[in-house]
């Protein structure tokens, strides 16, 4: 039983003609679709249409469209004025309130009134659709069918298999996703799907660096974007979201992994919602914004230590392919590097840990903590360290040495950020649980490696996939990272996941399937 997605007189359904109601009748008519709208509030039908109509026209007057096209893609936009007016559709999808018995009545409503080929389509983001099809006599023809906001724009749909789906259900939604313009990308119904689910090692990590006071808020997106390379930091994407909505999803997932320690949610989070601080939308979140952007402190000034009373420099070989980089960063503002296998009784020690704080590296290795710092190094064979470096200071840390460290790394113009003792720097820890997660959705055969990346690319906006940025920093270095946050930490959260362990330990592509 199946339906050519490629067919000219296609129609399908749209129920609730909220924000992704309409963005998705608009992708659709402007493929040639023709378009049933429904919704309880028969004036959020028109609506819905006099929306998409001016964005229609701002797309014309931009010159992206020509006339006929906006015309024909208003043409076919049709209202429903009830379920039953539905009946002729090849596809109904739901883009209603995210509650599951809500949602589940509607599907079996649409039941009784669509012919047994036409596909029910759920556009939740973290709601089980084996759950909703239950409910259904043929749970065979339901599936997930996931936009992402806004939906012109974000052209990635998960397409989700229920324990029941038929593949011809997925098959037909990825080639309808294809006649959208979109990518589709396939995945089992576990919670998340698959950039929901990856997003996990994000956020989350962030929220727990400033819950431990190990930096603030714009220090870690700062460090997110110049050090490895994200488009937008932890806190400039939650406050884009709206963080009541980003908590919602945190929860959901927790509850739904029977509380999984990698998932669990802020309590801080919490408290900034039960204030109202939502981001954006609510003018104050994690950023205080004004006319619609953000307020942001300058960089720190650099401590006053002119180049005459810096101490001599001794830089850590425990890293043996990071620490000549370091060294050639301090050479070129003129610090003075010892190149003996241990550091004068005067000299400043720099240290270059993977996963460990500065306590535990300059202890491991039998150094003075008083003159230790770490510098984060990780990503400095990919990305230099000229465009940010992140400077790290454990309890035992001399002032004076600190002080020192910071205006040797922050000559030359290059910002330094200086953060507290943490297992893992900022980057290395939030990059290093993405990583861990992406590959752990593989583990669990959420989705092909392909898509994982794919998704989580298009989905999230990462600069790379998880599992390709593990390749890139590479595995055996990541899960030594994730093995020495666990040690330090006694966090269950930092287990690798069996699927990195394995492929670090072969030498293979976290990419490569088995």
């Amino acid at each position: 039983m199946s339906w050519n997605a490629e067919r000219q007189t296609l129609c399908i359904g749209v129920v609730g003609c909220g924000t992704m109601g309409r963005g998705i009748a608009q992708i659709a008519a402007q493929a040639g679709i023709r378009v049933r709208l429904f919704d309880q509030q028969p004036a959020a039908v028109a609506a819905a249409r006099a929306a998409i109509g001016e964005v229609l026209q701002r797309l014309l007057d931009k010159g992206r469209i020509t006339p006929v096209a906006l015309q024909d893609a208003l043409a076919c936009l049709q209202p429903a004025d009830s379920l039953a007016a539905l009946a002729e559709c090849d596809l109904v999808v739901e883009a209603i309130v995210e509650r599951l018995e809500v949602k589940r009545e509607l599907l079996v409503a649409l039941e009784a009134v669509l012919r047994e080929d036409a596909i029910l389509a759920s556009n939740t983001s973290s709601l089980s659709v084996t759950a909703m099809a239950a409910a259904c006599q043929r749970p065979g023809r339901v599936a997930g069918w996931h936009f992402f906001n806004p939906v012109p724009l974000m052209k990635i749909v998960e397409v989700v298999a229920g324990t029941l789906t038929e593949p011809w259900v997925c098959d037909t939604l990825l080639a309808l996703a294809r006649r959208l313009g979109h990518t589709g990308v396939l995945a089992r119904d576990l919670p998340g799907f698959i950039v929901n689910h990856a997003g996990r090692g994000f956020a989350p990590e962030g929220l727990r660096i400033l819950s431990e006071g190990v930096a603030d808020v714009q220090t870690v997106d700062r460090i997110l974007r110049d050090v490895a390379g994200f488009r937008m930091g932890p806190f400039e994407l939650t406050d884009l979201i709206g963080l009541d909505v980003s908590l919602a999803v945190m929860d959901s997932i927790y509850e739904q992994f029977y509380h999984e320690p990698r998932f669990k949610p802020s309590a801080l989070a919490r408290a900034q919602v039960a204030a109202g601080l939502y981001g954006r939308k609510s003018g104050r979140g994690f950023y205080v914004y004004a006319e619609g952007a953000p307020v942001l402190d300058p960089e720190p000034a650099l401590p006053p230590c002119p180049v005459a009373d810096w101490p001599p420099v001794w830089v850590s070989n425990a890293e043996p392919d990071l620490a000549p980089l370091l060294r050639q960063a301090l050479q070129a503002v003129g610090a003075r590097l010892e190149q003996g296998s241990t550091p004068s009784a005067d000299a400043l020690i720099l240290l270059t840990p993977l996963g460990q704080d500065v306590t535990s590296a300059a202890l491991a290795q039998g150094l003075d903590a008083r003159r230790a710092l770490g510098v984060d190094c990780l990503f400095a064979p990919l990305r230099g360290l000229d465009q940010r470096r992140t400077l790290m200071a454990s309890p035992a840390t001399d002032p004076a040495m600190r002080d020192a460290a910071h205006a040797m790394l922050g000559t030359g113009g290059v910002p330094v950020s200086l953060i507290r003792d943490s297992a893992g720097f900022v980057a290395q820890r939030i990059v290093a649980q993405i990583i861990s997660v992406g590959c752990d959705i593989a583990q669990q055969r959420v989705a092909s490696p392909a898509d994982i990346d794919l998704g989580v690319r298009l989905g999230l906006g990462y600069p790379m996939g998880p599992l390709a940025m593990g390749d890139a920093l590479g595995p055996r270095r990541v899960l030594g990272i994730l093995e020495q946050m666990l040690a330090i930490t006694g966090d269950p959260r930092c287990r690798p996941s069996p699927w990195l362990r394995r492929r670090a330990l072969l030498g293979l592509s976290l990419l490569s399937a088995d």
